[in-house]
């Protein structure tokens, strides 16, 4: 078995980065290539055998150098990127040739350590409690998936629905507001997510949200909603819906099980919200139907407006 030549290919890779760097001050910043002169010089036929390696690192150096965005200089201003610093790119370096897997302790007990000991020096930085969960990401679409999965699954846990275990169909609805600037990995991360899209509040041109456009879409917005008891109706402990939307408006179902594009959850105890340890009235289940019923089995229910629940613990309430 032949042994694999490191050397020349990692010592043709390392002349040819130096000479990329130190020659950032003064290199054009845009790609000066072309769509076409790319492809014409990174593509072709599908090679028939192996290649000597240090001429592919060579060969691709070459090939692609004028496509290249100097997004690591200085003169740089397009994109919230940004270059490395020597140490940086030099662990980098060491990363890709250890080739760990850090998904494991088992498969990478070093990695493990450098992750915990970074996210610990963060949390230190920013004046987070010690102790605090950390979790790294490849970049800005799973920041924002990962932060709005939690977000998500605190807020319905608050709500008394597990999401864990009941997943999103018939889940209390969950608001997010955000400025008409955001970033497009937001409304790509709530998609992913199952939970809907933006309601998007008016920003400045710094992208800040107006405090009142805030205030007012938090108070007001369309589409908000939550479960309540009802105490307006004749029939004690039914559970009813309330909202400012055309699209679902308030109405009373089974369970308090809705027919609507935006349910308020499957069962009362967990969909619905938490029953206060003040109510008195009976246990919750299935109203009674009303007269307009037209057979045991397909009741017709009240649609009553009903008041507006005050606050916890009768559910969700208006989302943030």
């Amino acid at each position: 078995m032949n042994e694999p030549d490191w050397k020349r290919p990692l010592g043709e890779a390392f002349d040819q980065a130096p000479a990329y760097l130190e020659g950032l001050p003064g290199r054009p910043v845009p790609g000066r290539a072309g769509l076409a002169e790319l492809r014409a010089a990174l593509g072709g036929p599908l090679p028939e055998r192996p290649l000597d390696p240090r001429e592919v690192v060579a060969e691709l150096a070459t090939a692609a150098e004028p496509g290249v965005v100097a997004t690591a200089g200085g003169r740089y201003f397009g994109f919230v990127v940004g270059g490395a610093t020597p140490a940086a790119l030099a662990a980098d370096w060491l990363t890709s040739a250890w080739d760990q897997n850090a998904a494991l302790y088992v498969l990478g007990p070093a990695a493990s350590v450098v992750e915990e000991v970074a996210g610990a020096w963060l949390a230190e930085l920013l004046g987070l409690p010690a102790g605090v969960s950390v979790g790294l990401v490849a970049g800005g679409q799973m920041a924002n998936f990962t932060g709005l999965a939690i977000a998500l699954r605190e807020l319905l846990d608050r709500a008394g629905w597990d999401v864990e275990s009941d997943g999103l169909w018939g889940a209390p609805r969950v608001r997010v507001l955000a400025g008409q600037g955001r970033y497009g990995t937001i409304d790509r991360a709530l998609r992913f997510l199952g939970a809907g899209a933006v309601e998007a509040v008016d920003a400045d041109d710094q992208g800040r949200l107006r405090p009142a456009a805030l205030a007012a879409a938090s108070t007001g917005g369309a589409g908000r909603r939550s479960c309540a008891p009802s105490s307006a109706t004749s029939t004690p402990g039914r559970w009813t819906r309330w909202g400012r939307s055309a699209r679902s408006p308030t109405r009373v179902a089974p369970g308090c099980m809705s027919t609507g594009p935006s349910g308020c959850g499957r069962r009362p105890a967990r969909g619905c919200g938490r029953w206060s340890p003040g109510w008195s009235g009976p246990t919750p289940g299935p109203p009674t139907p009303t007269s307009g019923s037209t057979s045991p089995t397909t009741p017709a229910w009240s649609s009553a407006p009903t008041p507006r629940p005050t606050g916890p613990p009768w559910g969700p309430g208006p989302a943030t």
